[in-house]
C-alpha cells in the first residue's frame, strides 16, 4: 500500500508540472542573495527582476528604456538633479504602497549598507528627497548621461520597509511588486514563483514557474531530455547545445550576448603588483583554443572589456605572443630556471562544466613560455566571492553581464576604485577614473566615445583584467514553450513564458 502511495503521489506531481499552469526551469546557476542591496551575480538579479518592479524597464526584446514604476522624469540643475514622478497603483505583496518614502528608503539602505553593488549609486548620488508621496529627488554629485539607465538594475529597485532591515542585508525572500511572488525557496534545490496579485502589471501568462537547481550540465540535460523539465536556462555543455539542435521536440535558442569572461588580476598581490607580470600573462593566454576547443564556435574573443558591437569598443589587448610574453618576463627577471609560479582560481559550477577546462587551457597556455607554473586552485561560489573580495585570489575567472546597455558598465565597474573593490582587482587610477567621469558628464557620443577609446588604451596597458572571450545567448525547451526571448539587456522574462 505505502508503494502504491508513493507512485500516485510522483503521478500527481508529473500531471502537475504538465498543467498549462506550470512550467518547470532547469538550471546548475544559484541563487546567491535576493536583497537588492548585495545583489550583484547574475542569476540572483534576474529572479529580482521577475519578483519586484523596477524605477524603469525595457521594453521586451530591445534596449530601449521605459517609464514603469517612475511614470516620468524631470531633469534641471544642468543635469544634477532628477525628480521622479511615481505611479499610484503600485504595492508590494502585503500590501504596501509603493511612494517617495519607500524609494528613499530603498535607496539610502543600499548606500548604508555599502554591498557588492552599492558603488552603482554611491559613487553619481550626492542626496536622495521626498518632495511629497509620490514625488523623489535624486541630486547627482556629477553629471553622468546613463543615470536613468542604472535605475534599470535591481540595485535601484524599491524593498518593502517592513521586510528589509535599514542596517544589515536581508536573506530571505523578498517581498514581491513585480509579476511574481515567491512561495517556496528551498536554496539550491527549488524555488516557486507564483502570480503575484498585487501586481499592477499584466498577469504572467503562466501563473506558477518552478526552478530546478541540478548540479551539473549532464543532469540538467537529462532532465530536458526526460521531461523533468520543460525548459533548460544556464548552463549546458556547449557540445550538448549543438547535439540538442537535432533532437526531435526541443527547440535551441541562440542569440547574441554582450556577455563577456575574462581573467581579474589584483594588483596589489605579489607577484601581479608588477605591470610586466600582468602584460605577459595578457601575451600568453590563448583565447582561440578556448572558444574553438571548449565552446565550439559559441564564443569570440575578445580583446576589450567593451563587448565587440557595442559603440566605443576597439581591440586594445594584443594577440597571443609567446615570445613577447618570454621577453617581457626576462626584463621582469624571470627565466627558466627562476620562473614565475603563481596561482589560478576558477569556480567549478557557476559557470557551467566548461570552468575547469578553461582554467587547464590557461595553465597550458601560460606553461608555454617555459618561464611560468600554474597551480589551479577552485572554490564554490560563495567562498569564491568572499575571496575575492578580501583579496584572498591574485589572478582569478569571472564573468559579466550588462547591468546597464552602455560601454560605461563595461568600464566604471572595473577601472573606478569602487568598483574594482567590488570586483577583487583593487586597481586605482585617478586620472583614469578623472577620464571616465568626464565620459559621464559628456551629452554627445562622439565625446563620449573618444574618451572611452582612451581609457581602453589605459586599460590594455596597465591590466588589471584581461579579457577573454564574448559568450552567446541560448536557451534550451521543449517546442510545446512559447515565450523564450533572449534580450540584448539579458533579461529573462519567466511571465511571459507559456504553452502553446
Amino acid at each position: 500500500m505505502k508503494k502504491f502511495m508513493i507512485i500516485i503521489g510522483l503521478l500527481l506531481v508529473v500531471f502537475s508540472f504538465a498543467s498549462k499552469d506550470v512550467i518547470v526551469v532547469g538550471t546548475t546557476d544559484k541563487i546567491r542573495t535576493l536583497d537588492p542591496a548585495n545583489c550583484y551575480d547574475y542569476f540572483s538579479s534576474n529572479i529580482l527582476q521577475n519578483v519586484l518592479s523596477g524605477p524603469v524597464d525595457y521594453e521586451i526584446g530591445t534596449a530601449n528604456i521605459k517609464p514603469w514604476l517612475f511614470e516620468s522624469w524631470d531633469v534641471s540643475d544642468g543635469g544634477l538633479v532628477y525628480t521622479f514622478h511615481i505611479r499610484k497603483d503600485a504595492y508590494f505583496e502585503d500590501g504596501t504602497q509603493i511612494d517617495a518614502n519607500v524609494f528613499k528608503y530603498s535607496f539610502d539602505r543600499v548606500m548604508k549598507l555599502n554591498g557588492d553593488p552599492a558603488f552603482l549609486l554611491t559613487d553619481v548620488v550626492e542626496k536622495t528627497e521626498v518632495v511629497d508621496k509620490f514625488t523623489f529627488r535624486v541630486t547627482l554629485k556629477s553629471k553622468f548621461s546613463a543615470f536613468v539607465s542604472v535605475l534599470g538594475y535591481t540595485v535601484a529597485f524599491p524593498v518593502n520597509p517592513k521586510v528589509f532591515p535599514e542596517d544589515k542585508f536581508f536573506e530571505g525572500a523578498p517581498s514581491a511588486s513585480g509579476p511574481y511572488k515567491i512561495t517556496e525557496w528551498i536554496r539550491d534545490v527549488r524555488i516557486v514563483l507564483e502570480e503575484n496579485p498585487k501586481y499592477f502589471g499584466p498577469k504572467p501568462k503562466t501563473p506558477k514557474i518552478i526552478i530546478q537547481f541540478y548540479e551539473n550540465a549532464q543532469q540538467l540535460r537529462l532532465a530536458l531530455e526526460t521531461g523533468e523539465v520543460d525548459i533548460a536556462y544556464r548552463h549546458l555543455d556547449p557540445r550538448d547545445i549543438l547535439d540538442l539542435k537535432n533532437v526531435p521536440g526541443i527547440k535551441v535558442y541562440l542569440g547574441a550576448s554582450p556577455q563577456i569572461r575574462y581573467l581579474v588580476v589584483n594588483v596589489k598581490q605579489k607577484p601581479f603588483d608588477n605591470p610586466l607580470v600582468r602584460q605577459a600573462i595578457a601575451l600568453a593566454v590563448d583565447r582561440e583554443t578556448i572558444v574553438n576547443d571548449i565552446f565550439v564556435g559559441l564564443a569570440k574573443p575578445l580583446y576589450s572589456m567593451i563587448p565587440a558591437g557595442m559603440w566605443s569598443h576597439e581591440d586594445v589587448f594584443p594577440k597571443r605572443d609567446l615570445k613577447a610574453a618570454v621577453e617581457i618576463l626576462k626584463v621582469a627577471g624571470y627565466t627558466k630556471d627562476n620562473p614565475l609560479v603563481i596561482d589560478l582560481w576558477y569556480t567549478p559550477s557557476h559557470y557551467g562544466t566548461t570552468e575547469a577546462d578553461v582554467a587547464q587551457v590557461l595553465k597550458e597556455s601560460l606553461e608555454q613560455t617555459g618561464i611560468i607554473k600554474v597551480n589551479i586552485k577552485y572554490a564554490e561560489w560563495s567562498t569564491y566571492v568572499e575571496y575575492f573580495l578580501n583579496g584572498t585570489m591574485g589572478l582569478f575567472l569571472l564573468g559579466w553581464y550588462p547591468d546597464y546597455l552602455d560601454p560605461d558598465d563595461y568600464l566604471w565597474p572595473f577601472l573606478s576604485i569602487n568598483g574594482a573593490k567590488s570586483l577583487g582587482s583593487f586597481y586605482e587610477n585617478k586620472n583614469v577614473e578623472d577620464l571616465m567621469v568626464a565620459a559621464r558628464a559628456a551629452t554627445d557620443q562622439f565625446s563620449r566615445e573618444m574618451i572611452y577609446k582612451l581609457v581602453q588604451n589605459f586599460h590594455a596597458a596597465e591590466v588589471p583584467y584581461i579579457p577573454l572571450w564574448q559568450g552567446s545567448a541560448d536557451c534550451e525547451a521543449h517546442d510545446y514553450i512559447d515565450g523564450i526571448v533572449l534580450e540584448p539587456t539579458q533579461i529573462f522574462r519567466y511571465y511571459i513564458l507559456e504553452r502553446k
